[in-house]
């Protein structure tokens, strides 16, 4: 069940309806969640419930005995990792490292067949499958680490694990957050009913206005409908890094949002990536909630920057190229990973040795070299090849200032303009407390929103599935 789908506007209005006659007792309270979360997940393939329900076991058993065996804490969380990665090794990356052994026996001259051996359900990617095996993951770490009480309420667990606002698509939320609040029937305020209606307002208009909108540029020009070169890809490139960060950010606004109508609070996901001044500053606004799960539970434990400058380089590599193995079994998200990896590297080399040289103020000259850098690995991201990646980027960097196919595309550039305007509002709005003052006042925050609503109902693009619900 999508967001942007009629069912889930009857679902959400039944849920709600219901959520303040069960919300007073905690397990009526957790029940309903849970039965709203499956039916949330089930109705996109309710086979696939059976795969959250065995994982979700696995960690809250093995939570339990780790806090009660500590002597065999370090093999029962092994059990349960290598049951979430084993979980994500079937469903989402058979298919993928089958045909990499394929190709290689093959160069050997040696062919095997492994791919049409796998059963075809294996095939079947369940929606949101990377996002709840990580925070399940994430709760037994943090119990062996000591840092978490395991709950003895499956109810409670399950809550917490199936929660559907953001169950398929994030963000990722700590057991260590999530528990407690869970926990209390909190009364929502009139402030924060209106910040949970704000939320969701915006997410909307992120994701149908001005994802979906630009998304037709898009994905025209991937299918190679057009051939441009030069400004060609720089500009499709630039739509497309605004299409994914709405279209991702819409999803978790609008998760934020309900969870606050239902007294909950969700970390901010996603916070003006593209104002970023280095990728280091990029990686702590894109994607938060992954970017730290990354941190904390594969950086740090590899020893961070700790042992060495050397093995820092390592460990970040080691993790970059597994944040882009998470996106998906392919190949450009490997290379999208190891992208980064080098990029970030490189950064932190120039900056070690040159910034001691260049003592006069660099901002503009970091944010645009910032921004050139993640429009080029979000080619990396898009495309279907490293063909493809490489026809595009050579493209990209062949000098042309062609205009000419803009004439076919004006409502998507209009949309686009639209979007360089709102952030643009919002970095304007930081530096002036008279524009900041003014843009809250309740007269413009009302036409503001009156006017997000009318763009939503009138101007939204050809309906898509969210991104990352590939992921």
């Amino acid at each position: 069940m999508s967001f942007n789908s009629f069912p889930f506007i009857v679902f959400i209005v039944i849920f709600f309806i219901a959520w303040p006659f069960f919300k007073k007792r905690q397990n009526q309270r957790f029940l309903l969640l849970i039965i709203g979360s499956f039916v949330f997940y089930g109705w996109w393939d309710c086979r696939f419930l059976f795969l959250i329900i065995f994982s979700g076991l696995v960690d809250f058993v093995s939570a339990i005995l780790i806090n009660r065996f500590r002597n065999k804490a370090r093999m029962l969380l092994a059990l349960s990792v290598l049951v979430n990665v084993g979980i994500l090794g079937v469903f989402k990356y058979s298919s993928f490292f089958a045909e990499q052994i394929e190709n290689i026996f093959q160069f050997m001259s040696y062919p095997i067949t492994l791919k049409d051996k796998i059963p075809e359900f294996a095939l079947i990617l369940p929606v949101g499958i990377s996002f709840y095996t990580f925070q399940s993951m994430s709760y037994t770490i943090d119990v062996y680490r000591g840092k978490l009480e395991p709950t003895k309420n499956i109810l409670h667990f399950f809550s917490y694990l199936a929660m559907f606002p953001q169950l398929v698509a994030g963000p990722i939320v700590r057991a260590k957050d999530f528990l407690k609040q869970l926990k209390v029937d909190r009364k929502v305020s009139s402030i924060e009913f209106w910040n949970g209606i704000k939320l969701i307002i915006i997410g909307y208009f992120q994701k149908t206005v001005l994802a979906d909108n630009l998304g037709v540029l898009v994905d025209n020009a991937f299918a190679g409908i057009d051939n441009g070169i030069g400004i060609y890809w720089w500009i499709v490139m630039s739509c497309f890094a605004f299409q994914i960060c709405f279209d991702f950010n819409g999803y978790s606004q609008i998760a934020r949002g309900l969870a606050k109508l239902m007294g909950y609070h969700f970390k901010m996901n996603f916070n003006h990536p593209y104002i970023a001044l280095s990728l280091k500053d990029f990686w702590t606004r894109w994607h938060i909630s992954l970017s730290t799960w990354f941190r904390d539970y594969v950086y740090i434990p590899l020893g961070g920057s700790k042992k060495g400058e050397i093995r820092s380089h390592a460990n970040m590599w080691v993790t970059m190229t597994l944040s882009g193995l998470w996106h998906g079994a392919q190949i450009n998200f490997i290379l999208w990973g190891l992208y980064h990896a080098v990029a970030l590297s490189i950064e932190r080399i120039a900056n070690k040795y040159l910034s001691p040289i260049f003592k006069f103020n660099l901002s503009i000259l970091k944010w645009a070299l910032t921004l050139l850098a993640v429009l080029v690995g979000w080619v990396f991201f898009r495309s279907s090849s490293i063909d493809q990646i490489t026809f595009i980027i050579v493209e990209m960097f062949t000098p042309n200032m062609d205009l000419d196919f803009l004439n076919n595309y004006k409502d998507p550039m209009l949309f686009f303009v639209v979007a360089v305007f709102v952030e643009s509002l919002f970095v304007l709005s930081k530096k002036s407390r008279i524009l900041n003052s003014l843009l809250k006042t309740p007269i413009i925050e009302t036409l503001t929103y009156a006017t997000l609503i009318c763009a939503i109902l009138f101007l939204r693009g050809p309906e898509k599935e969210f991104i990352y619900f590939q992921f």
